[in-house]
């Protein structure tokens, strides 16, 4: 799959993504936001095992942040089941020089949309924590919509932090 968006193209991850997605991940302020499941530090053969892990996965829902022909960070959706099959919950990074140009909003505005319609969902929703203004505003740039706090909800680094819940939710009178 591909996208060029205003700031970046998104598109499918490949193999020779390791060593870019490496070295933009292997940083701690990055790190300081993300789940633990991506590990830190992060090296080469992290990112070789999420590549293999996630090329070639059907349906695909993982994809690079393309900035200049290089891997500079990832998005992607956790398709939910039962009763809540009709909702994703999207995450995302990008490596520390890329911050602040409008990439992560762009993305977003481009692939919600997208998943909505591919995935037949009611709402697109994040959780960043909430000592992260800067996700604050690309969620709210893209259109998400704060719905509440979730207090003493996620432990990074042995603190036990607050997540504010985001979601976008298109209106059902519209087409999407």
């Amino acid at each position: 799959m591909h996208w060029k968006t205003h700031a970046c193209e998104v598109r499918s991850l490949r193999a020779e993504d390791a060593a870019s997605l490496a070295r933009q991940a292997n940083n701690p302020r990055v790190s300081a936001n993300l789940r633990d499941r991506v590990p830190w530090p992060y090296t080469v053969a992290d990112a070789e095992a999420f590549l293999a892990a996630t090329i070639g996965r059907e349906p695909e829902i993982r994809f690079a942040i393309d900035v200049g022909g290089e891997a500079v960070g990832a998005v992607g959706f956790e398709l939910h089941d039962d009763i809540e099959r009709c909702t994703a919950e999207v995450g995302y990074w990008l490596g520390e020089e890329f911050w602040g140009r409008g990439i992560l909003t762009d993305v977003l505005c481009t692939l919600t949309p997208w998943a909505i319609e591919s995935f037949d969902l009611t709402r697109v929703f994040a959780v960043p924590f909430a000592d992260n203004p800067a996700s604050h505003r690309v969620l709210e740039k893209a259109g998400y919509q704060l719905e509440g706090v979730m207090r003493r909800s996620a432990i990074k680094a042995g603190e036990v932090k607050d997540q504010r819940l985001y979601a976008y939710v298109p209106d059902p009178s519209s087409d999407g």
